[in-house]
């Protein structure tokens, strides 16, 4: 594999990288609702887990309040069950025998530190990930250079582009984290 290939590949993985890191960020509270903060939710419908978009359409239509319609409404009770006992949510549903509401409870102070320390803690874990994707690349690099597919120049002119591709990614990241963590402190 040549160098170019190398930062192909991680290129398109510190993307991916990127995407994943936005959709996590998502899924945090920060006082207001947010439908995305029930993605990833299972929920038991027809005999087997199934993703919660899969089974309802969610919505946020008002700053307050997630409003979750069944497709099928014998998924009502699971859907609510579901969103009950993941206690990483927080959250208590109520439903009216056709759609299911939560009323996103007023984050406290507390709270809000708290949310700020896990939107840290997933930063550092997209940066470990950034790290491993850049490790990898160079020890391609390295078995590159010994099996004679790419010089030495090749193999620091790659190196050199991971290091701008791993900077731009930290530069990113930080963003982020700096624009969620104002829209989570922001009472």
């Amino acid at each position: 594999m040549d160098s170019n290939q190398v930062v192909s590949q991680s290129r398109t993985k510190f993307e991916a990288a990127a995407v994943h890191f936005k959709d996590e960020l998502g899924k945090l509270r920060t006082g207001r609702a947010n439908a995305s903060m029930l993605d990833g939710l299972m929920v038991e419908a027809y005999g087997q887990p199934m993703p919660l978009k899969a089974v309802a359409n969610v919505t946020a239509p008002e700053a307050q309040l997630i409003q979750i319609t069944p497709f099928d409404a014998n998924n009502l009770q699971a859907i609510a069950e579901a969103i009950r006992n993941d206690q990483s949510l927080g959250l208590t549903p109520t439903d009216d025998g056709h759609v299911v509401r939560i009323t996103m409870p007023p984050m406290t102070t507390e709270n809000r530190e708290s949310m700020v320390k896990i939107l840290h803690q997933k930063m550092e874990e997209a940066m470990i990930t950034a790290r491993n994707i850049r490790h990898e690349a160079i020890r391609q690099l390295e078995q590159a250079e010994k099996t004679k597919e790419a010089s030495m120049d090749d193999k620091k002119r790659a190196e050199s582009q991971l290091d701008e591709l791993m900077t731009k990614q930290k530069n990113e990241l930080d963003l982020a984290v700096q624009a969620k963590e104002r829209e989570i402190m922001t009472v």
